[in-house]
């Protein structure tokens, strides 16, 4: 499989294609069995891409955000059926089905999630009779490399994109990659979409629409991918256990955003800790302990920092303009979250 498969997927729609994504000057040139060769990688590259649709349990605590009804993308990565995704479609779910290339729709399970990068794990119900999507070296992508986007729903829903930059993200939700993939121009089909390099190798699974994919005043709006890297050292434990092993971080059920060199409370989950200890809408933490912390990164190293699950977490917080001290007990994330009743 060579870089050339990449130019037979996108020769569909670089014509309508503008700004970053603009057909190569030089595409190289295969003879008629050579093309064909590569239209039979192509079409089973895109046959290990599945449509993924779930329904929450009744009483999801995520439905809230999320909604009760979710559709993405997931890819086939083994023989054994395993499909990884982005995590937030299928957390919760009382039943998740996947629709195949030819059309066929068939159960699938979660049989594992890793809140620290994101990712979900499904196993197909039944044999899927697909070639499984190679894994690349995510860590091996150069900026301005061009990318292939692929969602759920075929070759007509394949983008050429550029990578852009490969940088820390840190999300409002206690959540944060040392080093994410950001990507332009945007997909607006990105939930668990493949991010596929040149050689035709799978290296990361889209998870946001972002306004800035550069750091700094330019807004270049595209997406962020989890590098499929993240995903290698713990997929035994996903495909045994359900979860990575070792000790879970801290969590505190709390949302935050950065303005003007503070981290204003946007949104508490409730029954959380922080709901517990009764922080609100609108307050502002202000540290950790005796530690100021101004930035998201800021404060997730310092509470993660502290210890595993269910240690005491010290913040000050202004409420109006009172500065309280509160402490917080920690809960393991998947303490938080609910699972369809086995009864």
């Amino acid at each position: 499989m060579t870089s050339r498969i990449l130019w037979v997927l996108a020769g569909c729609f670089l014509s309508v294609n503008s700004g970053l994504a603009q057909e190569p000057k030089e595409q190289p040139r295969a003879h008629k069995p050579q093309q064909a060769q590569l239209e039979k990688d192509a079409e089973e590259m895109l046959a290990a891409v599945v449509r993924v649709r779930m329904k929450a349990i009744p009483d999801a605590r995520s439905s809230a955000n999320l909604g009760q009804s979710r559709e993405g993308t997931g890819v086939v990565i083994d023989e054994r059926g395993n499909i990884v995704t982005i995590g937030y479609i299928v957390i919760e779910a009382d039943s998740i089905e996947i629709t195949t290339q030819d059309d066929r729709t068939v159960p699938a399970t979660l049989i594992g999630y890793d809140h620290a990068s994101g990712f979900g794990l499904l196993r197909s119900g039944v044999p899927l009779g697909v070639k499984p999507m190679p894994m690349g070296q995510a860590a091996d992508l150069a900026l301005r490399e061009p990318v292939m986007i692929l969602p759920a729903g075929g070759r007509e829903m394949a983008s050429l994109a550029y990578v852009v930059s490969k940088r820390k993200f840190a999300g409002s939700w206690e959540y944060m990659l040392d080093s994410a993939i950001f990507t332009a121009p945007p997909t607006f089909q990105w939930a668990g979409a493949a991010l596929v390099s040149r050689d035709g190798k799978l290296v990361g699974i889209g998870s946001l629409l972002v306004r800035e994919t550069l750091e700094g005043d330019s807004q270049v709006p595209g997406n962020m991918f989890v590098p499929i890297d993240l995903l290698k050292p713990i997929l035994a434990d996903l495909i045994e256990k359900g979860r990575r092993k070792g000790p879970p971080r801290p969590w505190l059920g709390l949302a935050t955003e950065e303005m003007h060199g503070h981290l204003f409370v946007t949104r508490v989950s409730p029954e959380g800790p922080a709901d517990k200890a009764g922080i609100k809408n609108g307050d502002v933490v202000l540290g950790v302990g005796a530690d100021p912390v101004k930035s998201h990164e800021e404060l997730y190293r310092r509470v993660w920092a502290l210890g595993a699950a269910g240690t005491d977490v010290p913040l000050r917080v202004l409420k109006g303009v009172d500065v309280r001290e509160l402490r917080l007990r920690s809960i393991d994330r998947f303490q938080y979250f609910r699972e369809k009743p086995t009864y």
